[in-house]
């Protein structure tokens, strides 16, 4: 039998654990060490920070406790690609991602729809690429592994230079990609870079207020103006778009610190958040 084609572990080593056992349980201390907001309905999407794990994991963990012990067939992680490259939308040629904590098959039949898609509505081709170094995807696995009682399916997206018009269209693309699958999405992102812990409050508050709205061009407006950041609004965009189309009517956000809680330097400041996109419960009675 041929080896499988395998996205082998960047970051393992640097920005978390490559020891499975030390990974697993530092990943499910910060999962139970999330204590989520109240929220109603069934989550349809998350938003969770991509820093090394000792620095963005106690925010994470809140994204994935809200999913912990569900199952999904494919889940989407749509993250920014923090490279130049000439096509805007990447997914990886390999056939799964590899994690201390082993294999994650990529979903290669929704990968097809979702180029397909693309294609036909002159949005674009999904570009795969190979032994990518790209960290906003990689670092959200071991927590998805760790929260979810089953195996799944992986659908990576990245997205370098594009337009939030690019990233409603690829929205729309997953969302008709998934609309048939127990399906999650990720949308993988961090906040403001590098400023000073209260000017990073401000300028994420501003950002989770405009998330928690649901409201796109909310988002876009608050980008551009400068009155708040995300170094994965596209993703974040694509993501909401998704999962409005996919029946979510509610924003939720958990929680928001910035690295200062973790490293004690509070002069130079990446800030993080957690939430949710979530829909109405079905009634079955």
């Amino acid at each position: 039998m041929d080896p499988i084609d395998t996205r082998p572990a960047a970051l393992a080593g640097t920005w978390y654990s490559a020891n499975s056992q030390q990974l697993r349980s530092e990943v499910a201390d910060y999962i139970q060490s999330a204590s989520v907001p109240e929220f109603s309905g069934e989550i349809v999407a998350l938003i969770a920070p991509h820093a090394g794990h000792r620095y963005s994991g106690p925010v994470a963990g809140y994204a994935f406790s809200a999913i912990q012990g569900n199952s999904y067939d494919t889940i989407a992680v749509v993250s920014p690609y923090h490279r130049p490259h000439a096509q805007a939308l990447l997914t990886s040629a390999h056939d799964s991602y590899e994690t201390p904590l082993g294999q994650i098959p990529i979903d290669k039949q929704s990968q097809k729809a979702l180029n397909q898609w693309l294609q036909k509505n002159d949005a674009g081709t999904l570009e795969p690429i190979r032994r990518d170094n790209e960290h906003a995807i990689e670092i959200e696995l071991p927590f998805l592994q760790a929260a979810l009682d089953v195996p799944f399916r992986l659908l990576p997206v990245m997205i370098a230079n594009a337009s939030p018009e690019t990233a409603d269209a690829l929205g729309s693309a997953l969302a008709a990609t998934l609309q048939d699958q127990r399906s999650l999405l990720v949308a993988s992102t961090d906040l403001s870079h590098f400023y000073p812990e209260q000017k990073a409050n401000q300028l994420d508050r501003a950002m989770l207020n405009a998330i928690a709205s649901f409201k796109p061009n909310e988002v876009v407006h608050v980008h551009q103006s400068g009155e708040g950041q995300a170094c994965g609004l596209l993703p974040v965009l694509a993501v909401m778009t998704a999962a409005r189309a996919l029946g979510a009517t509610q924003a939720h956000i958990f929680h928001y610190a910035t690295s200062g809680a973790t490293s004690g330097d509070y002069s130079r400041v990446v800030g993080y958040g957690a939430g949710a996109f979530t829909r109405p419960r079905e009634n079955k009675h």
